[in-house]
């Protein structure tokens, strides 16, 4: 089996607050001028990647999750537990919020809620986010949502390249027009609109609202979550901590040369920014470039990068 990397082709979602980013910043072949997300490294049954190299090219990674759990180092689950995107936001998102495991599994029938993180990969000048919330209570909460008080009750916050969100479970947010960032995620595609500035969709209505699901589930008050991004060097590579959290690790790594001997510990899953390299394993040799993406298998012993590029890298905390 996989004595190299795992690498996977897009999927590519059209949203209505998609663009063209994702083809000028990474050269994809999008398939309208209104894409808006692309599925990087997904199991998920919504757009599971498929694989382009090795003994399994052609299938998906949801087929190597189920029939060779011994990549990832027979972590359990009947899900691959991570989804990695990168999402260009040529309009402003929906004001919206995720359930947790809980809420998901009693009230959506799945296995997973969604907690996220977000690294800025690109943003214009002025853009911001919608982080969290104003309400001090369940009833002001309300009371602000039922009365449309947008801007008493939502919370702004501007943005630029190489910022970090960690978005748990509960938290109301939203990306705002003219930022592109790599999202770190579960994998779950539950999503609880609460405002969406009354666009229409593409079947002539405003667009579904979820506002009792969203009452029930957004964390009140807004807590900042704690964030102790740190530093580490080997080599020619900087490695710094993002987020070390109950699902996932993630990291922001710098390649400046050569990176020295690592290993997989036990699976990583990697996408490129920026640049180009090499990642080396038993004297072989494959090259990645920016806009690549793909996995380091548990079944690697050790690995060596080579090259010029930014890289962000994520683990599974599941297993």
């Amino acid at each position: 089996m996989y004595r190299e990397p795992i690498f996977l082709q897009p999927e590519f979602k059209e949203r209505i607050w998609g663009g063209t980013g994702l083809k000028e910043i990474f050269q994809y072949e999008i398939p309208s001028d209104q894409t808006g997300e692309a599925w990087c490294i997904s199991g998920h049954t919504n757009g599971p990647n498929t694989i382009q190299n090795g003994p399994l090219a052609g299938h998906t990674l949801a087929e190597a999750w189920k029939e060779h759990r011994e990549l990832f180092a027979h972590e359990e689950g009947e899900e691959f537990p991570l989804l990695v995107k990168i999402l260009d936001s040529a309009k402003d998102l929906s004001v919206q919020v995720h359930p947790d495991d809980t809420y998901a599994r009693e009230m959506e029938g799945k296995n997973y809620g969604k907690t996220e993180c977000w690294y800025v990969i690109d943003a214009e000048e002025g853009s911001e986010i919608i982080f969290g919330h104003h309400a001090s209570n369940k009833k002001e909460l309300q009371d602000l949502v039922e009365n449309e008080e947008w801007e008493r009750l939502l919370r702004r916050i501007p943005v630029q390249p190489g910022d970090f969100f960690y978005v748990p479970s509960g938290t109301i947010h939203a990306i705002g027009a003219g930022i592109q960032i790599l999202e770190t995620q579960q994998s779950s595609d539950i999503t609880y609109r609460v405002y969406d500035y009354d666009r229409i969709g593409n079947d002539g209505e405003k667009r579904e609202l979820h506002l009792d699901k969203s009452l029930e589930v957004i964390t009140v008050p807004h807590r900042d979550p704690h964030i102790d991004r740190s530093d580490a060097v080997q080599a020619d590579l900087r490695q710094e901590t993002l987020i070390e959290e109950a699902y996932f690790s993630v990291f922001h790594w710098q390649l400046e040369g050569g990176s020295g001997e690592l290993k997989p510990n036990p699976y990583l899953l990697v996408s490129a920014l920026q640049g180009n390299g090499e990642v080396r394993i038993d004297q072989e040799t494959y090259s990645f470039s920016k806009g690549d993406h793909f996995i380091i298998p548990a079944t690697v012993g050790t690995f060596e990068l080579k090259g010029n590029a930014s890289l962000i890298v994520s683990r599974s905390n599941k297993s």
